[in-house]
């Protein structure tokens, strides 16, 4: 019998339990109650409520009635993964300078296995239907900053994401076919660069290129995101790429000592 990581003594179920409970929540489901955080979490009622009662001691949720919701406190298990990247203080005035010279905000981001997740923020106003801000997660396939991070996988890791992800249409513009999008990923990965026009959402653009560390490997990416009424895709690419892989070779340079 082939015993697999799940198996062996290494894998703490009770842990990875309460991790699933954790990332229940979020999006249109920031309040719930017990059977929703068990379907949600593909639990037990019970084992569910053991989870919900341990965060709710340590303070991490509460409970309104049969309604359960995380507090506040939750972030600081993200904070403990930023703070460990001093290279973001470093970035932050980098981007605070874009912003304010561009006028368009700005922001950075890594990949967690099919989506991107905001790790730094810098925005003028709201141009998007979702708030957006850090540990904010979106489809890798329909971003800029996705595509850059994408572009930055081997050639069997692009294939198998290809091959495992579900893409749907969230506008009209959207790439969904994988071998059109696997093409705008080589595409991304030849120019250094990559500019997605409203596939996202309608009526927002965005354009982003790497972060690279000493070793060449992207970890991260960089974006600025404008409405589409307010710069032209060619605007995009003319007047605001150029800018951006200035922030770009700053914020390299704190990388490379972190390879």
């Amino acid at each position: 019998m082939v015993t697999t990581e799940r198996d062996s003594d290494s894998f703490v179920q009770s842990f990875a339990r309460g991790l699933s409970v954790i990332r229940a929540f979020g999006g249109k489901h920031g309040a719930m109650t017990l059977s929703e955080v068990a379907e949600r979490a593909a639990t037990t009622r019970a084992s569910a409520r053991r989870v919900l009662m341990t965060l709710q001691h340590l303070g991490y949720v509460r409970a309104e009635g049969r309604i359960f919701r995380l507090t506040p406190k939750i972030l600081d298990l993200g904070y403990s993964y930023l703070s460990s990247l001093d290279v973001w203080e470093y970035a932050e005035p980098i981007m605070e300078e874009l912003v304010a010279e561009v006028r368009e905000s700005c922001s950075a981001s890594v990949l967690d296995g099919d989506e991107i997740v905001y790790v730094l923020r810098v925005p003028t106003s709201r141009i998007m239907s979702i708030n957006l801000g850090i540990g904010t997660r979106l489809p890798a396939y329909a971003t800029s900053m996705g595509r850059v991070l994408l572009a930055g996988l081997g050639d069997a890791e692009l294939d198998a994401y290809l091959a495992r992800t579900t893409r749907a249409p969230l506008t009209p513009h959207t790439v969904t076919d994988g071998a059109a999008l696997r093409a705008a990923v080589i595409k991304v990965r030849g120019q250094g660069w990559s500019l997605v026009d409203q596939e996202l959402e309608v009526g927002l653009r965005s354009i982003a290129v790497p972060l690279t560390n000493g070793s060449g490997r992207v970890v991260a990416a960089l974006n600025i995101s404008a409405h589409a009424a307010r710069v032209s895709a060619k605007g995009m690419v003319d007047e605001l790429l150029p800018r951006l892989r200035f922030a770009q070779r700053q914020i390299d340079a704190a990388l490379r000592f972190r390879a």
